[in-house]
C-alpha cells in the first residue's frame, strides 16, 4: 500500500468469521489498510495464528484472535469483555460470521431454525450490544453487518438463512436511528452470489439460474465484498447510515 492513503489507519476493528471467506478477505484488507483488529474465529488453527503473526508484522499493526462459539452466549461474553479490559477503543465493528442450513420450509423443524437464527441474528446482536458499549463511550464508530440479496429477494429452500439475514436488515435500521446521537454509523451489505465454501455446495442448476439472472454473469469474490466493507468502516462514508447495500453484480 506504499504510496497509498491507508482508509483505516490507526483504527481498531472488530471482524467476525474471520477463518476464511469474506471474513478473512476483510482481516487482509482492514491490516492493510493501517487497521488493528480482533480476529473473531469459531475455532483456532496453526494455519490461521501463523497467518495472523505474519499479517500483522508486515503491515506494522496488531491482531488479536479471539475464539468463540456462536451458539454460547457465555463464550460471547468472554470474548467482548476481553476486548473491553485492553481499555482501547473499538472503532468498527463488522459482523460476518454466519451459517446456512437449506431445506424446503416443510422440511425445516424448529429446532434447524433456531440454531439459524442463533448464529445469524441473536447471537450478533448480542456482540454488538457488547462493542457498541465501548463505542457510545468514545462517541464514535461503524458499524457494518452482512445481509443477503436473499433477505430481499426470498429465495426458495431457504427460509431459515433468508428470515435471519432479513432480521439483520430490521436491526440495522433501527440501531441506525439509535445510536446515531452517539456519533455511530450502522450500515448492512448484502451480498449476492460471491465465491466462498457456503457457494460451493450449491447445485449446479440453481447456480446456473442465478448466472442467468446476474448482469455481470459472474460470481463476486470475497475481496470485492471486503472493499464495501472498508468503504463503509472509512471515513469515505461519513454521512452513510441506516443503508443496505447491494453487491450482487446486478442480480434482479
Amino acid at each position: 500500500m506504499e504510496g497509498q492513503e491507508l482508509l483505516v489507519q490507526g483504527k481498531n476493528a472488530v471482524i467476525t468469521g474471520c477463518l476464511k471467506g469474506i471474513g478473512r478477505s476483510t482481516l487482509d484488507l482492514f491490516a492493510r489498510n493501517g487497521a488493528n483488529v480482533w480476529a473473531c474465529c469459531q475455532y483456532e488453527t496453526p494455519e490461521f495464528l501463523a497467518y495472523t503473526k505474519e499479517l500483522a508484522a508486515a503491515n506494522n499493526v496488531w491482531i488479536t484472535p479471539l475464539y468463540f462459539d456462536f451458539l454460547d452466549p457465555e463464550q460471547i461474553k468472554t470474548a467482548a469483555h476481553a476486548i473491553r479490559d485492553t481499555k482501547q477503543p473499538v472503532d468498527i465493528l463488522v459482523n460476518i460470521a454466519g451459517m446456512t442450513q437449506d431445506a424446503l420450509f416443510h422440511m425445516t423443524t424448529m429446532d434447524q431454525m433456531k440454531k439459524v437464527f442463533e448464529v445469524n441474528f441473536f447471537s450478533q446482536m448480542l456482540l454488538t450490544q457488547y462493542i457498541t458499549r465501548n463505542m457510545v463511550r468514545h462517541k464514535s464508530g461503524s458499524v457494518i453487518n452482512i445481509s443477503s440479496i436473499s433477505a430481499i429477494d426470498g429465495n426458495p429452500g431457504q427460509l431459515s438463512y433468508t428470515a435471519s439475514k432479513a432480521a439483520i436488515i430490521g436491526a440495522t435500521k433501527t440501531l441506525s436511528a439509535e445510536l446515531a446521537a452517539s456519533g455511530i454509523r450502522v450500515n448492512a451489505i448484502a451480498p449476492g452470489v460471491i465465491k466462498t465454501d457456503m457457494t460451493e455446495k450449491m447445485p449446479g442448476e440453481t447456480m446456473a439460474q442465478l448466472m442467468a439472472k446476474s448482469d455481470l454473469k459472474r460470481m463476486g469474490s470475497p475481496e470485492e465484498v471486503a472493499e464495501v466493507i472498508l468503504f463503509l468502516a472509512s471515513d469515505l462514508s461519513s454521512y452513510i447510515t441506516g443503508q443496505v447495500i447491494r453487491v450482487d453484480g446486478g442480480i434482479g
